[in-house]
């Protein structure tokens, strides 16, 4: 059977180990309807992919780097959250050959990149796709942000790495569409977030040109610097447009948790 073409897509990972919890940062459903889409993705699929690459919002590195370990250890990167979390495992393995593949076809297209033999799996991570998929079966590479945070630069490896939705690999953003962590349960911040949504949804369901345009200047939008006071949340959304090519992205997710909105995106 040929391989079938798998999407792009954006997620957001909620806060630390939040779908591990009887609660986290307010009520224990705050996260229920971000932890039941996440369960839902495998399914929307159009096969199981034959690999994971996911480009979190906590690792960044002067220049793209792939993940290269065989066997990638769970990175703990959240601070005082119960003692249970930190016990938390997942077996995916890592894809040394796929790393390698995404340096190549990112060096193809001029950027600089290299690859981590030692880089695990951060929250960012294992968190959400322990939920997504918890056999932890599929083999899984993670890539960096470039400490740039370029807009420009990561619609650009979005593009670079495109080719592997053909070789059924599925490209993960893992972020948060709205990150002002001293925002939330504010009064002021539902308006604005919701505000900072709208746009959002609005430039990724465009057409590819205007889409690139819309994001690359994303901090024009509506309260932007208050959705994103720094954006290392947001950039992975555009590795993902940037692999979404010429189709427009589709919004497939959206909540409000602690009065901040949020979204996922898909572009198949």
């Amino acid at each position: 059977m040929p391989t079938q073409t798998q999407p792009a897509v954006f997620i957001p990972h909620g806060g630390g180990p939040c779908f591990f919890m009887d609660w986290s940062w307010g009520p224990a459903d705050t996260w229920n309807a971000t932890q039941h889409f996440l369960e839902g993705l495998a399914s929307t699929l159009p096969e199981l992919p034959k690999a994971l690459l996911v480009v979190s919002g906590h690792w960044e590195e002067p220049a793209f780097t792939a993940s290269a370990a065989a066997k990638p250890e769970l990175i703990f990167d959240y601070s005082g959250f119960p003692e249970h979390t930190y016990q938390l495992t997942w077996p995916a393995p890592g894809d040394p050959a796929l790393a390698k593949r995404v340096v190549d076809l990112l060096t193809l297209a001029g950027m600089s990149a290299g690859t981590s033999s030692s880089r695990g799996f951060d929250h960012g991570v294992f968190v959400p796709l322990k939920v997504a998929f918890p056999a932890g079966q599929i083999p899984v590479v993670t890539l960096s942000l470039a400490a740039s945070l370029n807009p420009a630069l990561h619609l650009a490896a979005g593009r670079a790495l495109a080719p592997l939705r053909d070789e059924g690999v599925l490209i993960v953003g893992s972020g948060m569409s709205f990150h002002n962590l001293s925002a939330y349960a504010r009064p002021e911040t539902l308006d604005r977030a919701r505000a900072f949504d709208a746009w959002l949804t609005g430039a990724v369901e465009s057409p590819e040109s205007k889409r690139a345009e819309l994001l690359t200047h994303w901090r024009k939008a509506p309260f932007a610097s208050f959705a994103h006071p720094r954006e290392e949340h947001l950039i992975p959304l555009f590795v993902a447009a940037g692999a979404g090519g010429a189709v427009n992205g589709k919004r497939v997710f959206g909540d409000e948790p602690m009065g901040a909105a949020i979204s996922a995106y898909r572009f198949d």
